[in-house]
């Protein structure tokens, strides 16, 4: 087992998604693809729609995918992301995530880019007075097909 899945705290990580959807109406996944993946943001657009992201009301979830062995990570949003956060959203969420990648403190990665992640869409997504979690707070594990 390698540093990555040692280190990997999947409640911390659920309890920061959950933090962070109080403060928006956006949904945050992470999902953690347990196999090289060639191109991450390919990987994390195939994930986005499998787990139903691109279904929210406000087309505003945000799907983090991490590929340990390839060492790779990608961000993918929904329309309305794009449409109001812009490039600046992209860049500041995964240069949190890469400073702690680098020094291994990779929940502590995920944590603060899904805090970052929650501040930046609390700005252009604030919650509603009727919010719901549209989407799992659970981290997903993707395994190869054998």
């Amino acid at each position: 087992m390698n540093s990555f899945e040692t280190q990997l705290d999947h409640a911390r990580i659920r309890r920061a998604i959950a933090a962070a959807e109080l403060r928006t109406s956006g949904e945050l996944r992470v999902v953690v693809h347990q196999f090289p993946a060639v191109d991450a943001l390919a990987a994390a657009k195939q994930e986005f729609a499998r787990l139903g992201m691109d279904r929210t009301r406000e087309r505003n979830a945000v799907l983090i995918l991490v590929a340990p062995l390839s060492r790779t990570f990608a961000l993918y949003g929904d329309t309305g992301i794009h449409a109001k956060c812009g490039p600046a959203f992209w860049r500041e969420v995964a240069e949190t995530m890469s400073g702690h990648f680098k020094r291994e403190a990779f929940t502590d990665g995920l944590v603060h880019a899904l805090e970052c992640a929650g501040e930046l869409l609390a700005v252009h997504f604030p919650r509603r007075t009727d919010d719901r979690n549209e989407l799992s707070d659970e981290v997903v594990e993707r395994f190869p097909v054998i």
